[in-house]
């Protein structure tokens, strides 16, 4: 844990300094919010800031989202100040803490931050082959490609990756190249010098740079522009990056982990991704089930969020319910373990009485989770029948919607299917929902109605952005390059979750 402090905290630095030194912290000290920026420019890096109430903090929040540095800022003043902590928090500081320091109050925000990193909960057998697998490669440097849904770790992984290997107590650095555009991911990555480009008011160190001597993360890497995916290449053979602006290679010592919800394969074969920066990425790939195919983790995972947000929310410790621990098996979690996290933080909010009953568990979009499990059940696609014997299971000619070939003047015969094979029956009068849903779309252009169905997709994902894109099937650039243009048409657009495509937690990889 890196702790910078910036200001003079009311003469009480060096109290401060002991108890966080004491509680495992490495700390650092500058006089004012321009120093503390070039302090983070400089790739030194930190968890948490600790500043001066008497300091401008709103600029300093303010210059911290342009930059896109992500680091947690709390504001000290001397006594309990009523006015100056709602000032501070206004601002954008997380947290009040008033001077003296107390040593419990600055124990449980460091806890509180290191938290974040979230642990690694797993009973599945699944699950547990991958840990497995993934203690055995840790000590190793060689790069990781981790590989899953939307929602089902990978961050976690990565982290838990670092945490085991030689280069634990350097650097953990993460970059979601998903969430930057592609203007700015180079200098994000690469650093730049001062006048590199409009907006480069001073100089910046890239994340390969600030990850030096440890782990650096990218996440979503198969967002990443083809042309940025070149010079990604030459920086993982060589080990040294060229910033923007620069006029001399900068030679790094990083451990190098990727993530992809995406089927890098695949997207090689589209021409999206470049064959030879797969083969580097993929030394070793870590695959994490969804959690569908985990069950077991299921009640593991919901006893966890529900202890950690009664915590965060000072709420009483209540168990699920039996019914509402059935309920949660019966659901298959299209958003993995993100969307189980939000849906434990709902039902410890809504819960009432000394349990967290069935009837608190709510989707995202004010669903009871048992109406949608029923829903999902009841929805099963049509299967094709079984193949006779001598028949090959996978048949490349059989029609995709699963009816047999006859019902679509093709005779049975030539599909291997035995003769006299009977076909589909005649589909069912459609219902009178779905002609007035098809009523209601005549008119409309195409477009219009690709708006909304976006639209409402953001709004049943709370505004994250990352799982919108991944239920639309769409890349996050399109998807930010629609809300753009979708503003620019002076479309309301739903503010996204927490920040531009912030996660929610670290199960949004």
């Amino acid at each position: 844990m890196r702790l910078l402090i910036i200001g003079s905290l009311g003469g009480q630095i060096g109290a401060a300094t002991r108890i966080a030194v004491s509680r495992g912290a490495k700390v650092s000290q500058v006089p004012d919010v321009e120093a503390a920026l070039d302090h983070l420019r400089a790739g030194h890096g930190a968890e948490l800031v600790m500043v001066d109430v008497g300091l401008d903090i709103g600029r300093l929040v303010r210059s911290l989202e342009q930059e896109r540095i992500h680091v947690s800022v709390v504001a000290c003043g001397v006594g309990a100040d009523a006015q100056a902590a709602v000032r501070a928090i206004k601002a954008g500081a997380r947290e009040y803490i008033p001077l003296p320091p107390d040593p419990e109050l600055i124990a449980a925000v460091l806890e509180a931050v290191a938290s974040e990193d979230h642990a690694l909960i797993f009973r599945d057998p699944a699950m547990e082959r991958v840990v497995s697998l993934a203690e055995q490669i840790a000590p190793a440097d060689a790069t990781v490609l981790i590989t899953g849904e939307s929602g089902t770790g990978k961050e976690v992984m990565a982290r838990f990756l670092h945490r085991k290997s030689r280069r634990a107590d350097q650097r953990f650095v993460s970059v979601n190249c998903a969430a930057i555009p592609e203007n700015l991911l180079e200098s994000e990555l690469f650093g730049h010098e001062k006048g590199a480009f409009t907006g480069a008011v001073a100089r910046r160190v890239g994340k390969f740079e600030e990850a030096d001597g440890g782990t650096l993360l990218l996440d979503e890497i198969s967002e990443m522009d083809p042309r940025l995916q070149a010079k990604l290449l030459r920086v993982i053979q060589e080990r040294e990056v060229d910033r923007v602006g620069g006029t001399r290679p900068v030679k790094v010592d990083i451990r190098l982990i990727a993530t992809s919800n995406r089927n890098l394969e695949d997207e090689v074969r589209r021409g999206n991704f470049r064959e030879d920066l797969y083969f580097r990425l993929n030394v070793v790939n870590l695959r994490l089930p969804s959690l569908r195919e985990r069950p077991s983790d299921v009640a593991a995972l919901a006893d966890h969020f529900v202890q950690r947000y009664a915590a965060a929310n000072a709420l009483p410790d209540r168990p699920l319910s039996p019914d509402a621990r059935n309920l949660l098996l019966t659901y298959d979690w299209p958003g993995n373990v993100r969307e189980l996290e939000n849906t434990m933080h709902r039902a410890v909010l809504l819960a009432r009485g000394t349990e967290i009953g069935a009837e608190a568990i709510m989707l995202a979009d004010g669903t009871s989770l048992a109406t949608a499990a029923a829903r999902r059940q009841d929805f099963q696609p049509p299967r094709a029948p079984a193949a006779p014997a001598g028949v090959p299971a996978h048949n490349p000619y059989a029609n995709p919607y699963g009816g047999p070939p006859a019902a679509y003047g093709v005779p049975p015969a030539a599909y291997g299917q035995p003769a006299g094979f009977a076909p589909a029956a005649p589909a069912a009068p459609v219902a009178a929902d779905d002609e007035d849903a098809t009523r209601a779309l005549v008119g409309r252009t195409v477009a219009e109605v690709e708006r909304d169905l976006i639209i409402n997709t953001i709004q049943h994902c709370l505004g994250n952005r990352t799982h919108a894109a991944t239920i639309l099937g769409i890349s996050i650039r399109t998807l930010r390059n629609k809300l753009k243009l979708y503003a620019e048409e002076g479309v309301a657009v739903p503010p996204p979750a927490g920040g531009d495509f912030e996660r929610s937690g670290a199960y949004d990889r």
